[in-house]
């Protein structure tokens, strides 16, 4: 017990760096506070975003067509060296309009070293798993809501087959599409404009 104390005291300091460092990557840092020229900066790049996806992978735009929300994610940074995390801001998007900022963080521990950046593409299929995220002050993948990471089929593309969650997830690099990613423990909170 006192070995997993030590470890998440470890933990907590390590993603306070993490998240400073991180944090000093945006002009927001991480206060949940948006200016006026950040969200326009999060609005094109969310629109790049989404047509890189169907620029590379055709069958998402159905998929996405089909999603009551979308809350992309452009540039998520995750850095570590044994204890890292993420930090990344997006839109969520209702019928191809903005509704709302939100911030995503997640704390990891493991062998890992550097950094590296990816888009998170949350695709929320039924209208409960939409309203229980947008009603929530905190909303963690695994805790608040199952989810359902998108793979690339046979082709290439997009397994339409693996979209079986009320909320599905593509994780994409310049590489393209992600598979076998955990993104359990993510958090998203909501941004506030001023």
């Amino acid at each position: 017990m006192q070995k997993k104390r030590i470890l998440m005291v470890k933990l907590a300091i390590s993603l306070c760096v993490v998240g400073t460092v991180l944090g000093g990557c945006t002009t927001t840092g991480m206060t949940g506070v948006a200016s006026t020229d950040k969200v326009q900066q999060i609005d094109a790049s969310v629109q790049t975003t989404l047509n890189r996806l169907y620029s590379t992978m055709p069958s998402s735009r159905e998929l996405v067509g089909k999603a009551r929300g979308v809350l992309v994610f452009p540039s998520v940074l995750a850095a570590g060296f044994i204890i890292g995390g993420e930090y990344g801001e997006g839109a969520l998007r209702v019928g191809n309009r903005t509704v709302g900022y939100y911030n995503t963080v997640t704390g990891s521990y493991g062998l890992q070293i550097g950094a590296q950046s990816k888009a998170i593409i949350f695709l929320f299929m039924t209208q409960d798993a939409l309203q229980k995220f947008r009603d929530s002050q905190g909303w963690t993948v695994g805790a608040d809501a199952s989810v359902a990471v998108i793979k690339a089929g046979a082709n290439g593309d997009i397994d339409v087959n693996t979209a079986t969650e009320p909320v599905d997830v593509i994780v994409m690099t310049n590489q393209g599409l992600m598979a076998n990613l955990s993104i359990e423990g993510t958090k998203i909170t909501k941004l506030r404009v001023q």
